[in-house]
C-alpha cells in the first residue's frame, strides 16, 4: 500500500496555470493580487487538498514566527476575568490578525511579570508589555532578544512605543465630581502596588512609591483635586476578585468610614459596591463609589457605576497600529494617551 503524495505549491500552480511565486502571494500577500485571482488560488488548493505553506518552514524563509508576546502582569485566570483587558487585546489583536499575527499570552507572577527566562525562549517577532512594573526583569530580556516593544499603559521606557490614557486627569475628574456632591472624607482603593506584598493600608508618601506608573499618576491626581480633605488609602493584596472584596471589606470597616471611594479600577469600584451590598450601606445614599476605566460591567452593575471613561479600544487599536509599524521597520514614535472623561451614573450622590 503506498502512501499519498501530499499535494505541493508547484501542483497548485500548474493547476491554475499561474507561477510558484503567485501561489505564495495568495497565502502571504495577498494584496498584490486582484481577489478573483486570489480566489482561484485558494479554490484550487482547496481542490487538491493543500493545506498551505508550511509554517515553519514559512518561520525559517522569513525569520518571522508570526507571533506578538504578550507581557502580563497577572494570571491568566485573572487576565481573562479583567473586562478592561480583554476589550484592550481584542481591539489589538482586530488590527494585527490580518496581516497574519497572532498573540502570545506569557503571564505574570511574583516579579511584575512573565519569569525573564519564559521571555528569553518564547518564539515572537515583537513585545507588548500590558501595565507591568517599573523594574520587571521581563523588560530587560526584552532588550537582550533585541525585540521591537509597545507599552500599553506602563512603565515609561525611552526605547518604546507606548500608548496610555490620562491617568492622572481622568482621576482629578473623579475627586472634583466627588467634591461638588458635598463629601469631605474619602478612601482611596489601589490594585496591588507591590509596596505591602499583602495589601493593606498605604500612606500617601508610600502609595507615590509604587511600582507602576498609573498608581503614581491617578493618586496625584485624586491629591491635587481632594487638597486638604481627609483620606485614607488601601491596597488590594492582589489583583482577583476575592483580592478586592477582602481590600474592600478593610476600608469600609474603617472608623470613621469613609462617605466617598475612588476606586484605581472598575474592577475594585465593582467589588466596593459587592461589599457594600453585603453590609447593608446604601449606594449612594450613605456610600458613592467611582471607577476608572468604564468597562463593560460598570453600566449593568447595580446600582450603574460612575467611572471615568478612557477608551479602551481606541488604546488596542493604536497599540495593534504600532506593533505593525515597529514590525516594518519604522521609529519609535512619541508616546500618545487616549482622552478621558468623567461618566456620572447612579453609584454617586449628595451625602
Amino acid at each position: 500500500m503506498t502512501r499519498r503524495r501530499r499535494p505541493t505549491l508547484d501542483d497548485v500552480a500548474e493547476a491554475v496555470g499561474v507561477s510558484r511565486a503567485t501561489v505564495s502571494n495568495a497565502y502571504n500577500r495577498p494584496d498584490q493580487l486582484s481577489g478573483e485571482l486570489r480566489e482561484r488560488v485558494l479554490r484550487a488548493a482547496t481542490e487538491l487538498g493543500y493545506p498551505g505553506p508550511d509554517p515553519t518552514a514559512r518561520s525559517l524563509a522569513t525569520s518571522r514566527t508570526g507571533a506578538i508576546a504578550v507581557l502580563l502582569d497577572t494570571s491568566l485566570s485573572a487576565a481573562f476575568s479583567d473586562p478592561a483587558l480583554s476589550v484592550t487585546l481584542d481591539a489589538l489583536t482586530r488590527v494585527v490578525d490580518p496581516h497574519g499575527h497572532a498573540l502570545l499570552l506569557l503571564p505574570g507572577g511574583s516579579e511584575g511579570g512573565p519569569p525573564a527566562s519564559r521571555v528569553l525562549t518564547a518564539q515572537a517577532d515583537v513585545a507588548v508589555a500590558y501595565s507591568l512594573a517599573d523594574e520587571a526583569p521581563a523588560l530587560e530580556a526584552v532588550r537582550a532578544r533585541g525585540w521591537p516593544l509597545v507599552v500599553v499603559d506602563q512603565p515609561l521606557l525611552p526605547d518604546a512605543a507606548r500608548v496610555g490614557c490620562q491617568d492622572r486627569a481622568g482621576a482629578a475628574l473623579a475627586a472634583r465630581h466627588l467634591l461638588e456632591l458635598g463629601h469631605r472624607r474619602f478612601g482611596i482603593f489601589a490594585a496591588c502596588s507591590r509596596i505591602t506584598p499583602g495589601g493593606g493600608a498605604l500612606t500617601v508618601a508610600s502609595a507615590a512609591r509604587a511600582a507602576f506608573h498609573d498608581t503614581r499618576e491617578r493618586l496625584a491626581g485624586y491629591l491635587a483635586a481632594l487638597g486638604s480633605a481627609p483620606v485614607v488609602v488601601e491596597e488590594a493584596a492582589g489583583l482577583s476578585a476575592e483580592s478586592a472584596m477582602a481590600g474592600a471589606s478593610v476600608l469600609l470597616a474603617r472608623t470613621p468610614r469613609p462617605t466617598a471611594v475612588l476606586c484605581m479600577s472598575d474592577q475594585l469600584a465593582l467589588a466596593v459596591l459587592a461589599v457594600a451590598a453585603q453590609l447593608g450601606i446604601g449606594v449612594p445614599e450613605e456610600l458613592s463609589v467611582v471607577g476608572f476605566d468604564d468597562s463593560p460591567p460598570a453600566g449593568w452593575s447595580s446600582p450603574p457605576l460612575t467611572t471615568v471613561r478612557q477608551d479602551l479600544a481606541a488604546k488596542g487599536r493604536i497599540a495593534g497600529e504600532l506593533v505593525l509599524e515597529l514590525l516594518a521597520g519604522g521609529q519609535v514614535p512619541p508616546p500618545s494617551e487616549v482622552p478621558v472623561s468623567l461618566v456620572v451614573r447612579g453609584s454617586t450622590g449628595p451625602v
